[in-house]
């Protein structure tokens, strides 16, 4: 596809500026320019797959980003020249580089429309040369898959049994946990009702031997009430004896 005359081959006046930043800007306009020709024929070419169409298309976005700013800069410039010689002939040169960036545009989206559709006709021809491969495979492959699934299904079900007998003998281990867990609980209410037994009669000879701790406690004082009179009966006797 043809972009146009290169902007490195068309004549200007731009070798006549005087000013170093106007000579800087249209070299690397001239420079961005290039290098988006270059990208837009790789995109043309691209065999695929999407992604590598993407990342030439991500590189194409950015050079177009840099060549933009460089057109305003150099348009900026032209209003800042003192001599209206200079002026016009920057503001012919920045018009003309922003022709060529919307021509370049035009070829880049045409060189991706192309490119697109090249790698659908891949895509769609990989897919149905898939397709009848994957047909004479399956047809190859049907006997053993059956046999496969028979076998798969022999050995489920085998599986299925040995969990099941797993499953009853830890119903059966579950059952005598709880027969032997109901015989501890029953001996264990039998030790209780026999320590409340014995706790009742404790508690019978506790009020008993308190019983008799009274009674004692009354004959010692009535033991000592009486020795206690004695002597001083005697001690009347000794000391007066005519009373």
């Amino acid at each position: 596809m043809y972009f146009g005359p290169p902007a490195c081959c068309r004549k200007t006046n731009m070798a006549s500026y005087a000013d170093v930043h106007v000579r800087i800007c249209a070299h690397e306009i001239i420079k961005y320019d290039l290098e988006i020709k270059a990208l837009v024929q790789d995109i043309r070419d691209c065999p695929g797959p999407q992604s590598t169409l993407m990342e030439l298309n991500s590189q194409v976005k950015e050079k177009f980003n840099r060549l933009r700013i460089r057109i305003q800069d150099l348009e900026q410039m032209a209003r800042e020249q003192d001599r209206e010689t200079d002026r016009l002939a920057i503001q012919e040169e920045t018009e003309s580089q922003r022709k060529q960036m919307l021509s370049n545009q035009t070829a880049w989206r045409k060189a991706n429309l192309a490119c697109k559709l090249a790698i659908d006709v891949t895509e769609k021809n990989e897919l149905l040369h898939g397709v009848e491969h994957q047909g004479t495979r399956q047809r190859k492959a049907t006997k053993e898959s059956l046999a496969e699934t028979s076998s798969n299904i022999t050995e489920s079900l085998m599986s299925m049994s040995r969990m099941m007998a797993e499953q009853v003998k830890q119903s059966e281990d579950t059952i005598g946990t709880l027969a032997t867990s109901s015989r501890t609980v029953q001996e264990t209410n039998e030790e209780f009702k026999s320590m409340t037994g014995t706790i009742h009669l404790g508690r019978k000879l506790i009020l008993k031997y308190n019983r008799r701790e009274l009674t004692d406690k009354l004959l010692i004082f009535l033991a000592l009430a009486l020795f206690l009179a004695t002597v001083l009966y005697i001690l009347k006797k000794r000391l007066f004896p005519f009373i």
